[in-house]
């Protein structure tokens, strides 16, 4: 360590409120940021901290009141690091080993504080790789800590056994983090993604937050990634043509997916729960086709013979219809989109599902989105079970991620949908989600409580904040944290993929230096000069 990087000492505190550091004459308060990280080295621990709080302090309470000639740069030069002095308050949140040049104890949980007068030194690239690891080590680069050019990396075994979530406020870069997390889930080889692409995003190319296109993962990973589009024209309208174009038979609709559907189709919970009669009388794979192509004579009598109220039953015809008139639901025998994704995660591909125009109709995103993820919520768990602890027969690791998660996942719907399923019982079967919200407020705090990383970049609702926060050690300090978030390029990581809540600078996205550093670029062997050169033009 360096004089330079010495900022101060450790003059009161406590394990609940944090320690108090009182700054050197030489440091400034301008130069610290809430978030940044600082080492505290004690007299037997080395402690690793998260500023939380900066304050001006004075040792003469009067000074405020009666205040000297400040016009006199001697007279403020002396006084400043003496009678008046910066001041932060920072969070131990590890011990990192004895002293400097030892970790043998490796990162813990810290359970106690430095004594008075132990110095206080800005982190070091040394001290990031020693909490948070290394690429060398399996991490994968998410982005740097605040005012260090350090690289600060995600333990991604931790991150794929897990749900995660990404949240943030419009226009804070929560499509930028997913693409990262996206990169590398796909790198490391620990899972396959399934991406719900509602907006066109991920698949072949994306926008990034300064509204200039950006590569999606089929350009930079190539055969890795199969692009499957509800919308061939919007992808024809985008340069590129899609592997496969999805559509569904009436067979493929259930009773719940009508039950996700109820808000979007302004249904009764009367009209919604008559589909389970309907599905009863007519048979799983025959209700639909059967009740869509009835006259309303006929619902009528229907109504009478299943003992569903009429004026419901009939409501519910008129709803049901709306679904018909999607272009990928057809009334004629259709190839199984489904069968081909599952075929594709299974041999260890990543399935980019994208909307096209259908993007902004939450009816037709709910309905594909879970009628997908009941099949694979069906294959998972049987595969899982009959493998009975053959690791080499379980199923692969799968991420599925979902945009505008508190659709599926409110209160009110997570105990009906496969995906409120899923987070709270699927990590057992090798199957977990990603959600990407701006509004986690609407999410079930049940749900909440499962997500094992939060990224979340900037909120400006109090009761999103709290419930990203929600169950966190410390989340009172880290609220004034995320506050304090610039609304582009940074976010607060907390849970089991990092071993502390950090504020990261995310990693640019979208150059060619940007491309060329996430490794496999275009999915092209043989001559890299060559893959670049096709990729980014000539030099």
């Amino acid at each position: 360590m360096t004089e330079v990087s010495k900022i101060g000492v450790v003059v009161a505190g406590s394990l609940g409120e944090g320690v108090k550091v009182r700054l050197n004459g030489t440091t400034s308060v301008e130069d610290i940021k809430v978030g940044s990280n600082v080492v505290i080295q004690g007299q037997e621990n080395r402690f690793f901290g998260v500023v939380t709080d900066i304050a001006l302090e004075s040792s003469d309470p009067s000074l405020q009141f009666n205040l000297p000639d400040v016009s006199d740069r001697f007279i403020r030069d002396a006084l400043s690091g003496t009678s008046a002095y910066g001041a932060i308050t920072v969070e131990p949140m590890l011990t990192i080993g004895i002293d400097q040049y030892s970790d043998a104890t490796g990162p813990m949980p810290s359970k106690t504080i430095p004594t008075h007068f132990s110095e206080v030194l800005e982190a070091t690239e040394d001290d990031i790789n020693s909490v948070f690891g290394s690429e060398a080590d399996g991490g994968f680069w998410i982005g740097s800590p605040l005012d260090m050019e350090a690289k600060l990396c995600l333990d991604l075994d931790e991150m794929v056994k897990r749900s995660n979530g990404v949240f943030g406020k419009s226009g804070t870069g929560k499509t930028f983090l997913t693409r990262l997390l996206l990169i590398g889930i796909l790198q490391s080889g620990k899972a396959s993604n399934l991406i719900f692409d509602m907006h066109n995003e991920y698949g072949w190319k994306g926008t990034s937050e300064s509204n200039y296109d950006v590569k999606g993962l089929k350009q930079l990973f190539g055969s890795k990634v199969s692009v499957f589009s509800m919308d061939s024209e919007s992808a024809q309208r985008r340069g590129f043509i899609p592997d496969h174009v999805v559509s569904f038979g009436y067979s493929d609709i259930t009773p719940e997916d009508i039950q996700l559907l109820r808000e979007t189709l302004d249904l009764t919970s009367v009209a919604a729960d008559a589909a389970y009669s309907l599905e009863a009388h007519f048979g799983p794979k025959r209700w639909f086709r059967a009740f869509i192509g009835m006259s309303g004579e006929a619902t009528n009598e229907l109504a009478s013979e299943i003992n569903v109220n009429s004026s419901a039953l009939a409501a519910l015809r008129r709803r049901l219809e709306r679904l018909t008139r999607f272009d990928f639901v057809s009334n004629d025998n259709v190839e199984d989109s489904a069968e081909m994704i599952l075929q594709r995660l299974n041999s260890g591909q990543h399935v980019v599902l994208e909307f096209g125009k259908h993007g902004n109709n939450p009816t037709a995103y709910m309905l594909v989105a879970n009628i997908l993820t009941r099949r694979i919520y069906d294959r998972y768990q049987r595969q899982k079970e009959l493998a009975m602890g053959d690791k080499l027969a379980e199923p692969p690791n799968l991420v599925i991620t979902i945009e505008e998660a508190h659709r599926f996942l409110s209160s009110s719907m997570s105990g009906q949908t496969i995906f409120g399923t899923i987070a709270r019982e699927m990590r057992k079967y090798n199957v977990t989600l990603l959600v990407v919200d701006q509004r986690p407020s609407d999410i079930d705090e049940e749900v909440m409580s499962q997500i094992g990383t939060k990224v979340s970049c900037l909120l400006d609702s109090g009761r999103d904040v709290d419930s990203v926060l929600s169950g966190v050690s410390g989340n009172r300090k880290l609220r004034g944290v995320l506050a304090r978030l610039e609304s582009r390029q940074q976010a607060l990581i907390f849970g089991h993929s990092v071993p502390m809540p950090v504020v990261v600078r995310t990693r640019d996205y979208g150059s060619a230096k940007s491309y060329s550093e996430l490794g496999d670029v275009g999915g092209v062997n043989g001559d890299s000069s060559k893959a670049l050169e096709d990729l980014f033009g000539p030099s």
